[in-house]
């Protein structure tokens, strides 16, 4: 089983810039792919990227061109830089990470709440 934990959100202006992290302990072996979602309340989990163990990436086209999802150093850490946050990014961020038999681990996420 694998464990993500998220870390980095927080209160930005407009136009800010914030790095979300995540690292994932348990059976790292087994991840096959890590991803973001957010979540506004009231509104379904949006999926925003994913990055897979042969580093594909795929981004949502909401945020292409401003989101960046990379991976550490690790296998089990990866990175999403948001750069010029706008309000309708203010969400809760969650890590997720896949299995290569598609089972998703979640973390507790992460805030980020965008405002002037």
């Amino acid at each position: 089983q694998v464990q993500p934990v998220e870390s980095g959100g927080g209160l930005v202006q407009p136009g800010g810039s914030l790095r979300l992290s995540c690292v994932a302990s348990g059976d790292i072996a087994s991840i096959n792919a890590m991803g973001w979602h957010r979540q506004v309340p009231g509104k379904q989990r949006e999926w925003v990227a994913t990055i897979t163990s042969f580093e594909s990436i795929y981004y949502a086209d909401s945020v292409k061109g401003r989101f960046t999802i990379s991976r550490g150093n690790v296998k089990n850490t990866v990175y999403l830089q948001i750069n010029n946050l706008k309000p309708e990014d203010a969400a809760v961020y969650y890590c997720c990470t896949i299995d290569p038999y598609g089972r998703q681990s979640w973390g507790q996420g992460t805030q980020v709440a965008v405002s002037s």
